[in-house]
C-alpha cells in the first residue's frame, strides 16, 4: 500500500505501479496490502486493515511496500528477519538512521529506480510524482536475484554480505563538510 505524504494529498494510500509488480513475479504475502476492492494484486494473499500486517504471522515470500515516515523501518525490521525474505519498495533515503540501520546493515540487496515513480492513489496514475527517488531493497538471495534480474531501470546494488558494510559512527569527518 504504502502511505506518501504529500501536502497536496487527498490520501494517504498510494498502490504500487503495476510495471513493477509485473517486473517482479508473484508474491506470497502482501502484509501491507491495499484496501480491497484493489485494482491489481500484489500478492496471493493481501493483509489490510484493520488487520495488523506487522503484528500478523507472515509466510513465504513478501512484497511490503510500507506505510512511509517513521514507521517505515519497523516494517523493514520485521522484513529483514523474516526466514522467507522479501523485497520492499521505499523511498531512497539513504542519509536516514533508518535506511543506515535496515537497508545497509541488512539488506541482500538495492534496486535504486531511475527517475521518480508515480504511484497510484485509486488504481489511477497520479499526476505528480513521488516527490523523491525511490528504491527495491532484497531481504534473501531469492529476493537480490529476483531484483537484480528485474525488467525495470535502475541500478543493482549487491550487499550480498552486509556483515562487509562499515559504518562510521562519527561526526568528526561530517563538521569538515558543513
Amino acid at each position: 500500500m504504502g502511505s506518501h505524504q504529500s501536502a497536496a494529498a487527498e490520501t494517504t494510500t498510494w498502490l504500487t505501479p503495476p510495471g513493477i509488480i509485473d517486473a517482479l513475479g508473484t508474491f506470497d504475502l502482501d502484509p501491507c496490502a491495499a484496501p480491497s476492492p484493489r485494482p491489481w494484486p500484489t500478492a496471493d494473499r493481501h493483509l489490510e486493515l484493520p488487520t495488523d500486517g506487522l503484528a500478523a504471522d507472515w509466510e513465504g515470500r513478501v512484497w511490503c511496500n510500507p506505510p512511509y515516515g517513521a514507521q517505515t523501518w519497523a516494517w523493514l525490521s520485521k522484513l529483514a528477519t523474516h526466514p522467507g525474505g522479501g523485497i520492499a519498495l521505499i523511498f531512497a533515503r539513504t542519509e536516514t538512521s533508518g535506511f543506515v540501520r535496515e537497508v545497509w546493515g541488512k539488506a541482500a540487496g538495492v534496486l535504486f529506480l531511475h527517475g521518480r515513480l508515480h504511484f497510484h492513489a485509486d488504481g489511477r496514475r497520479a499526476a505528480a510524482n513521488s516527490g523523491a527517488p525511490s528504491c527495491l531493497v532484497a531481504y534473501g538471495s531469492w529476493a537480490a536475484d529476483r531484483l537484480r534480474g528485474a525488467d525495470l531501470e535502475g541500478t543493482f546494488v549487491s550487499l550480498d554480505n552486509p556483515q562487509t558494510c562499515t559504518t562510521v559512527d562519527t561526526l568528526e569527518g561530517a563538521a569538515a563538510w558543513a
